[in-house]
C-alpha cells in the first residue's frame, strides 16, 4: 500500500473476526515498530505480545476503554525502558513513533488495530505493570489491540488548511 494512502485510510478498528494472526505477521509488525525513529537512536522500546485469553481479559479489566480486547486475538503492549534513555524524557515520544509504525504496518497487511493509551495515566500504568510484573525501569506506554477487522470505516476529511502557518503564527 502506498504510504500516504495508508496514513489517510488507517482507522481505529474495535471489532475483530475470529482467527489468530500468524507469527510471521506479528514479527513483521514488531519489526516495523523497531524501525521507528528515536531520539539519538536510543530505541528504548520493548514489546509484550499477548495472546492468552486470561491476560487479555485482565487487560480489559485494567483499562477503562479496552472492551474490544474481548474480540481481539492479540494485543501488543509497547513499553519504554528508562535504562536505555540517552535523552531523558524522550522515551514516550519514541514509543509513540513505534506505536504508529505498528498501526500503519497492521493496516498495510489487512489487519485492524486500535491504540489504547496507557501512559501517562498512573492507574493504568500500575495495573498493567502488576499484570506483567514489569521491572521498575520498564514503563507501559500503549496497548494495541490487533486482529482481522470485522468493521469498515469511512475515511474522513481531516485536512485543515486554517491550521497551517508559514514563517510565523497567523501567516497562511
Amino acid at each position: 500500500m502506498e504510504t500516504i494512502k495508508a496514513i489517510k485510510t488507517r482507522r481505529s478498528i474495535r471489532k475483530f473476526m475470529s482467527g489468530m494472526i500468524p507469527r510471521q505477521e506479528v514479527k513483521a509488525l514488531l519489526e516495523a515498530g523497531m524501525y521507528a525513529p528515536s531520539a539519538r537512536n536510543e530505541q528504548p522500546w520493548h514489546f509484550v505480545v499477548v495472546t492468552e485469553r486470561d491476560l487479555l481479559n485482565r487487560l480489559m479489566n485494567a483499562h477503562p476503554y479496552a472492551s474490544m480486547l474481548a474480540g481481539a486475538p492479540l494485543a501488543v503492549l509497547v513499553c519504554g525502558d528508562t535504562d536505555l534513555e540517552k535523552s531523558k524524557g524522550y522515551w514516550p515520544v519514541d514509543c509513540s513513533a513505534a506505536t504508529q509504525n505498528i498501526l500503519l504496518a497492521a493496516h498495510d497487511r489487512g489487519l485492524g488495530s486500535v491504540w489504547l493509551g496507557v501512559y501517562p495515566r498512573d492507574e493504568r500504568m500500575e495495573a498493567i505493570r502488576s499484570i506483567f510484573s514489569l521491572p521498575v525501569n520498564i514503563q507501559p506506554f500503549s496497548l494495541i489491540a490487533l486482529g482481522y477487522p470485522a468493521e469498515e470505516k469511512e475515511t474522513p476529511d481531516r485536512f485543515r488548511p486554517e491550521r497551517i502557518h508559514h514563517n510565523g503564527w497567523g501567516n497562511s
